[in-house]
């Protein structure tokens, strides 16, 4: 698995992957049509040689010469799915089932798809299983389940699709998102010296480092194909679901003289999931996760300290990113179907 073509690697988790890969010694190209370009909060850690594409637009020959694929490129929310559900469907569903369909023709031979905890749906705090049944409330969490049930049917002896389902993610990015959970607590933390917590605390949440997630995309790269082939599996550890209440304390103990407050709203977000990561740990027992919450979340605080971040960054459109896409829309730079019109 030695030259792998790495989706979305301008977005919050790949421009922390791509360079992860590449420093571990794989010939690494990128692809992604952009749109968060301009949201940057880090310096790049490094150039990744890149396709400049719509995923829309691939052809079977971009997909040539691969090894590997690592498809992260996604509209990458629920509010997102939401806006505009056709543009979640194309997007996350049909243009990544025609990627895997030519790089299954191209002869590539492990493709990794970023999934999601989050098709489970309201789990009502039960510890979810890849055997749980999948029940999606959102276009997004829509849009993950048909990708992967696309996957599965093109699986064969040579060319190997794994679903990879995330739980949330935070942690340091050049390309910074602050509608994440912990990103924003830290944020919101730092910036204004209090934590608001708008549900009552209760949902569970999966959450994971980037710098984690990049590592563990690795160990699916590196394992042998019999382990993984065709097969889905929640990705982290156990320790790591923690309900929003404790995630918000974490962030206010990070922060000196920050201070908590329950906020309760009609229509706050109350979607739960805490996954079961037993198969993970059977699969990869070697794999350690290096960063917790609380460790996590002093990351976030230094990092935000050294750039000196303000409450104006914090709120910024760039880090939000159906703010973004609305501003790309509203300035005429994105058309109606998400197409650059200028860049």
């Amino acid at each position: 698995m030695k030259r792998v073509l790495v989706t979305g690697h301008t977005g919050y988790l790949g421009s922390v992957m791509a360079p992860h890969l590449a420093a571990a010694g794989f010939d690494v190209v990128g692809l992604d049509t952009g749109y968060f370009d301009e949201c940057s909060l880090t310096p790049d850690p490094g150039k990744i040689p890149a396709i400049k594409k719509d995923l829309r637009d691939l052809t079977p020959r971009d997909l040539e010469g691969f090894d590997a694929v690592v498809h992260l490129g996604a509209l990458s929310n629920d509010p997102i799915g939401n806006l505009n559900d056709g543009w979640t469907e194309e997007i996350n569903y049909q243009a990544s089932a025609k990627l895997a369909e030519y790089a299954r023709t191209a002869g590539v031979e492990r493709f990794l798809f970023s999934s999601s905890c989050i098709m489970y749906g309201a789990a009502d705090a039960l510890d979810v299983t890849e055997d749980s049944p999948l029940d999606p409330k959102t276009e997004y969490a829509r849009s993950k389940v048909k990708a992967e049930k696309a996957l599965m049917a093109l699986a064969d002896t040579h060319f190997s699709p794994i679903y990879i389902r995330n739980g949330t993610v935070y942690g340091v990015s050049p390309r910074m998102r602050f509608d994440t959970v912990l990103n924003d607590l830290v944020g919101s933390a730092t910036t204004t010296g209090k934590v608001v917590v708008h549900s009552d605390g209760k949902p569970w949440r999966p959450v994971m480092h980037v710098q984690d997630v990049a590592r563990y995309f690795q160990a699916f790269l590196e394992a042998p194909k019999e382990k993984i082939h065709n097969q889905a599996f929640n990705a982290g550890a156990n320790a790591l679901n923690h309900q929003i209440i404790e995630l918000a304390q974490i962030a206010v103990n990070t922060v000196p003289g920050c201070k908590l407050e329950m906020v309760p709203k009609p229509g706050a977000d109350q979607r739960t999931y805490k996954a079961d990561f037993g198969k993970f740990a059977r699969t990869f027992p070697d794999f350690k996760f290096k960063w917790n919450a609380t460790s996590g979340a002093a990351e976030l605080y230094d990092a935000f300290k050294k750039v000196n971040l303000k409450h104006s960054d914090y709120t910024d459109k760039k880090f939000t990113r159906l703010k973004w896409l609305h501003y790309l829309l509203d300035s005429g730079r994105l058309d109606g179907s998400l197409r650059w019109k200028h860049q």
